[in-house]
């Protein structure tokens, strides 16, 4: 079993901009950017548990990964995450399909991603806002937030997902949030 340790913030234009600057000063380093299109799948009336699936598809890549979220009392997400790339979008949607499964929610993001010793950070735009993820041990999450001076930047405690639901745009029935082409 996977667990994910990762914290999630809602950031303004300006601390997105003073991050993205700060990172690069504390010697983090700079994967590059990626378009994503996420599409998730609710799986708790088939497992008993709250957990979804989702195809996440960045450039030519498509990647297939079941979360399921584990209490915690903290700021920090714990989830089981089994992640895995697939060859096919098409035939992996499906098969999902034909398991019975339906698209509750689509979201596209833009992310921008540095490595700052065993964390990964992230600073995240979506249709609906800025946001920054910091995904690692515990102990380096904390860390991570004294190199950034951000102990006290409250917390996002609702998933991408989550979001998507309450901000997104009903189309049939998914709800979405896209990016304007």
């Amino acid at each position: 079993m996977a667990t994910e340790f990762e914290k999630k913030y809602r950031l303004t234009e300006k601390l997105y901009e003073d991050l993205a600057a700060r990172l690069a000063d504390i010697g983090a380093h700079y994967e590059g950017e990626e378009e994503e299109e996420n599409t998730i799948f609710e799986l708790t009336a088939l497992i008993g548990k709250p957990a979804v699936l989702r195809i996440r598809s960045v450039g030519d890549k498509t990647l297939l990964t079941f979360k399921r979220r584990l209490a915690s009392d903290t700021g920090v997400k714990h989830q089981i995450e089994f992640e895995t790339e697939v060859s096919d979008r098409a035939a992996v949607s499906g098969i999902i399909g034909e398991l019975g499964l339906a698209p509750n929610v689509i979201y596209e993001k833009r992310r921008r991603t540095w490595r700052l010793a065993d964390v990964e950070v992230v600073l995240d735009t979506l249709p609906f806002g800025l946001f920054m993820e910091i995904e690692g041990p515990i102990e380096s999450i904390a860390e991570a937030e004294r190199k950034l001076s951000i102990e006290n930047l409250p917390v996002e405690a609702r998933t991408y997902p989550n979001l998507t639901a309450e901000l997104g745009k009903r189309v049939g029935d998914v709800i979405e949030a896209r990016f304007e082409k």
